[in-house]
């Protein structure tokens, strides 16, 4: 981690640093909990936590297996409901949101990103970013999410005929045609080496710079941390640290 960076204790207020940004948080969370019940076995996946993501912000989850990262990112995305606590996107409280609601909270505002890239194999790249294009309210055309992902030149190519780190740029391309709000990132270099997740990763800054979109990465690498404003250490189900980068690492200044 940058030696420039400061630290702040967990629960402690986060002063947002990111210009142009709303005073309102895009995602409040408070006393967030979550148990899965398997059983008589009661998994405690979150424990109170309280958490925070402001507009335009870049924010990396740093956290072992099982600390409870993909919980989190999973309810700020609609994905899941919390057992406790609440979880505000902007005015609307997602913890007190119907399925319908939660539907069309993900379809207008979210955009997501996963190890694996879902891409449907028969369809070519432009026509994997289309079907996103297709339910949004405002997208943007397809051909111009991908080149946005430097894909431009592979429009019209199957996911069989593009290798992983291009398959995981249409993914983004995806995510982000229907111009979201939030991209919520879980491990999307994961399946990748280190050269072709450098270049996923440059594009997913690249989204965050050029559109302003708040980006959320979940990752078990330490040094993708110094590409964030901000860095959420998970432990156990609860916000162990909180890390402010005084300057934030392009990929090309990253020591893999």
């Amino acid at each position: 981690m940058d030696a420039a960076a400061a630290s702040t204790q967990a629960g402690e207020p986060y002063a947002p640093t990111v210009a142009g940004q709303d005073e309102q948080p895009l995602f409040r969370a408070r006393g967030l909990s979550k148990i899965y019940r398997m059983g008589e076995v009661e998994v405690h996946a979150l424990r109170g936590v309280d958490f925070e993501v402001r507009r335009g912000e870049f924010l990396v989850l740093l956290g072992p297996s099982g600390s409870g990262k993909s919980t989190l990112l999973n309810i700020l995305g609609g994905l899941d409901t919390p057992t406790h606590g609440s979880v505000f996107y902007r005015d609307q409280e997602l913890s007190k949101a119907s399925e319908g609601e939660l539907t069309q909270y993900r379809r207008a505002h979210v955009g997501f990103v996963f190890q694996f890239y879902n891409l449907i194999p028969s369809l070519t790249a432009r026509e994997n970013v289309e079907l996103v294009t297709e339910i949004a309210t405002n997208p943007m055309e397809a051909a111009d999410a991908l080149r946005l992902v430097d894909m431009g030149d592979r429009l019209d190519h199957f996911p069989a005929q593009l290798s992983g780190g291009e398959q995981q740029r249409v993914a983004i391309a995806r995510a982000i045609a229907k111009q979201p709000a939030v991209l919520l990132c879980d491990e999307p270099t994961g399946a990748l080496d280190v050269s072709t997740g450098g270049i996923v990763l440059r594009a997913i800054d690249r989204i965050h710079r050029e559109l302003g979109t708040a980006v959320a990465v979940i990752t078990h690498n330490a040094v993708i941390a110094e590409m964030a404003h901000r860095v959420v250490s998970l432990s156990d189900g609860q916000v162990a640290s909180e890390v402010v980068n005084a300057s934030r690492r392009g990929v090309e200044e990253l020591e893999w």
